[in-house]
This record gives structure tokens, sequence and C-alpha cells, in this order.
């Protein structure tokens, strides 16, 4: 589990805009799952689901912050919260998700393995669970209902 003193709240990063957005703006919130069928079903108990798009896995996010942008949403409808294009892991990874893998171990390694690892923080910024990309997101919805 994570220090009191540090929590997810106590991050900032630059949303798909170039606008810096601090953690704290989901304060009260819970954060990341199916991700658009979920974030529809329970934005409105306090929800919040952020992406965070990265490159470093398999390249699969080549594109500018502004194309990942219209791929999310006239592809697959999000209207959840995207953030610019970061890494996640390494030396150049961003430090919220350091904070994550040092929160959260991981399986084997606690480095992110690949897109779609996906955190659930709760409402007071601490990190609960770490689930793997090739988790499906509605079978964790238990544990989003009882952070609610």
């Amino acid at each position: 589990m994570a220090s009191s003193e540090v929590n997810f709240y106590s991050f900032e990063a630059l949303d798909i805009d170039g606008n810096n957005v601090s953690m704290e703006k989901y304060r009260g919130k819970k954060n990341y799952a199916q991700l658009q069928e979920l974030y529809t079903r329970y934005s409105s108990r306090g929800l919040s689901i952020l992406g965070f798009p990265c490159n470093q896995f398999g390249k699969q996010e080549p594109g500018t912050n502004a194309e990942i942008k219209e791929t999310a949403l006239n592809k697959f409808g999000v209207t959840f919260d995207m953030f610019s294009k970061i890494d996640v892991n390494g030396s150049t990874g961003h430090p919220l998700f350091l904070y994550l893998q040092k929160a959260l171990k991981g399986t084997l390694y606690d480095s992110i393995k690949w897109n779609f690892t996906k955190f659930l923080i709760d409402r007071n910024g601490i990190p609960q669970n770490r689930y793997s990309p090739t988790t499906d997101p509605l079978s964790f919805e238990n544990d989003i209902e009882d952070l609610l």
C-alpha cells in the first residue's frame, strides 16, 4: 500500500490538449475501467476514468495527441478524460506511473507490461488494485462498486 503522504492526488499530468491537470481534480471520485461502458454506467456515482496513451508497447500509439484524441472519440466513443501521451516505464516514465508501480506491485515484475494496465484508486487517492492488460474491465466491476 502507498504512503499516506504521497498519493495519486500529489501528481499532475498534461491532458490531451496540453493543459496541466492536477490529479487533485479527481479527489472524491474513483478511477479507471470496459472503460467507456463502466464510465457511462458509474460516472454519475463518482467514477472517473483517466486514459494515458503510451507508445512504449509495440508502438501501438504512434499518433499525435490530436490523432489519438480523434480516434478515441470517433472510433470508440470515449467521453472520459484523456491525457497527453506519456512513457510509463523507465527513466522517462511519468512520476504518476512510477508511483503506481511502487504502490501496487506487478505479477512478475513491477513495471507496466502493456497498454491497458488498469489501476483502481480510492476516494483518498490510495491505489487499491492493479489489473493486467488482459483483465476484462467488467470483471472488476464489483471492486469499483465497493469503492463508490
